[in-house]
Parts: C-alpha cells; structure tokens; sequence
C-alpha cells in the first residue's frame, strides 16, 4: 500500500524552527516530484515547496521563500522541509504529497498521493 507518513510538527515560538519529514512507504520516492502543502483552519489548501525527484529544482511560496528549505534524501526514502524564523501565520496542517515526475509545481492538481498531515503551531 502506497503511504506518505508526515513527521515534525508541533508547536514553537515566534522565531523558532522545526524540520518536517515526509517518508514514504510502499514506494520509492525516487521517481517523484514531492511537494509540501499546508491548510490554516478556515483556508484553503496551499503549496508550500516543492522538489524534483532528481532535488536540482525546487519552488517557493512567496510567503517562505528565505525561510525554508526543502530537501531530499533518496537513499532514505524521505523529503524535508526545514522551517526558520517561524511566524504565527505559519500555523497550519503541513501535508507533502507526490506526483508524477517533471517540472516541480505548487498545484495540487499536479499531486497523487497525500500523508495525513502533521501540525504546525507557532505561539508565544
């Protein structure tokens, strides 16, 4: 069975950091574009980053670009994405998610398979 398993959230202060995992099973992740998506409780679903399957060409939501980074370790089976310098806003359930290889984009559309998601909370 096909699974992404989300790891990392909880909860941090204004300023502080966490990493995400994203580990797959079932499958290997080789051959897929990953993304991160997060939802804010009474917003829509958005992209956050995304990778290559190869890691040579990400993408940025404006609203992170400098602040986080996404990476990939094959040999692992596992996508991250490390989060600095953390604002309240950045509060929201982070979901990464795979798709077909090609060109890395922050559509869901573009998305196959979906974890369940892990909480990211950012308060004083």
């Amino acid at each position: 069975q096909l699974q992404l398993v989300e790891s990392g959230g909880g909860l941090v202060q204004p300023g502080g950091s966490l990493r995400l995992s994203c580990a797959a099973s079932g499958f290997t992740l080789n051959y897929y574009v990953i993304g991160w998506f997060r939802q804010a409780p009474g917003k829509e679903r958005e992209g956050v980053s995304c990778i290559s399957s190869s890691g040579s060409s990400t993408n940025y939501a404006d609203s992170v670009k400098g602040r986080f980074t996404i990476s990939r370790d094959n040999a692992k089976n596992t996508v991250y994405l490390q989060m600095n310098s953390l604002k309240p806003e950045d509060t929201a359930i982070y979901y990464c998610a795979a798709g077909s290889a090609g060109v890395p984009s922050l559509r869901l559309s573009r998305y196959d398979y979906w974890g369940q998601g892990t909480r990211v909370t950012v308060s004083s």
